[in-house]
């Protein structure tokens, strides 16, 4: 077990300083000057000359690479062309903001998608089955953009239960903060719960059917309590991969609901550094963005050898 953790956790590196390179080399070469786009088309080409020298854009391509990936290795994104600012402490606060956005989402992705994905399969035959799988596809038809705007009509605008944008640190306001992201939290969960339900029911069917479940049956047990006990660590392998899939697709589109909602996320930093021509903002954003998605994938795998006892022994 210890030499999987080992072989992933070097594949991870591996991938990361892949990514580093390609994310670097690819905005450097994309056309135009972000020197000159900072002072504005206007500027003299001395001045411009001065600020390439100033961001150290004057220096070979290989040297910025090394500064930056240097810098980042010890928390230092560099500084925004744009504004100036150090952009490690903004990324963090921002990305944060974010990470409480999607977390709270796949939360209530998971407590709507188990219990109604179970059910589903267990009463696949009967109304309540067939009622669940038909709402959770109709769920996969609606963006969570369309989810969002329909709850702040209802539930913001119309009945007045909370309030319709705005975030609150949560370490100033907790009970403000849960009541400003209640709905940005069921725009997403909504949403990839209905996408989740279908994937446990799925998964689960499948387990049904395995003869495993029919010789605890046979044994004594309830269908219930055989799939409780014995059928949805099994289930669960396919389901994680979902899981996974689902985290990082909410983080990468978490810039949609967070321009929704009115949250000062990575989602909304990323489109105005774009906007700004800001390469330096954005490379560290998408760097960020992912390292995210490659942790995922490791922690996916490190579940797997929890749940299946078999990957264990290799």
């Amino acid at each position: 077990m210890l030499r999987r953790f080992g072989i992933r956790a070097l594949v991870f590196v591996v991938s990361a300083f892949g990514a580093s390179v390609l994310i670097f080399f690819v905005l450097s070469i994309l056309p135009g000057d972000p020197a000159r786009v900072a002072l504005g088309f206007g500027a003299t080409d001395e001045s411009v000359a001065a600020l390439r020298t100033e961001m150290g854009l004057d220096r070979p391509l290989i040297t910025q690479y090394l500064s930056w990936i240097g810098g980042v290795l010890h928390g230092d994104f560099g500084r925004s062309f744009s504004s100036k600012l150090p952009i490690g402490p903004m990324l963090f606060d921002r990305f944060t903001v974010t990470l409480w956005l999607v977390l709270g989402g796949v939360v209530v992705a998971l407590i709507i998608s188990i219990p109604l994905g179970v059910l589903a399969a267990v009463r696949h035959r009967k109304v309540s089955g067939i009622l669940i799988s038909g709402l959770s596809q109709v769920g996969v038809a609606v963006p969570a953009f369309l989810a969002g705007m329909l709850l702040i009509a209802l539930v913001a605008m119309r009945w007045k239960w909370l309030p319709p944008n705005g975030y609150v640190v949560p370490a100033t306001d907790p009970g403000g903060f849960v009541k400003h992201m209640i709905l940005p939290w069921l725009s997403l969960g909504l949403v990839q719960g209905a996408v989740l339900t279908r994937y446990v029911r799925s998964a689960v069917l499948d387990e049904m059917g395995q003869d495993y479940l029919r010789t605890a049956r046979s044994k004594g047990l309830r269908p219930m309590q055989a799939l409780l006990r014995h059928g949805l660590r099994n289930a669960s392998i396919p389901v994680v991969t979902v899981l996974g899939v689902q985290l990082v697709t909410l983080m990468i589109g978490a810039v949609v609901i967070e321009r929704v909602f009115v949250i000062p996320g990575v989602g909304s930093m990323l489109t105005d550094a774009v906007s700004n021509r800001d390469l330096m903002t954005v490379q560290g954003i998408v760097f960020v963005l992912v390292l995210f998605a490659l942790l995922v994938s490791f922690l996916v795998d490190i579940a797997y050898t929890l749940i299946d006892p078999r990957l264990r022994a290799k």
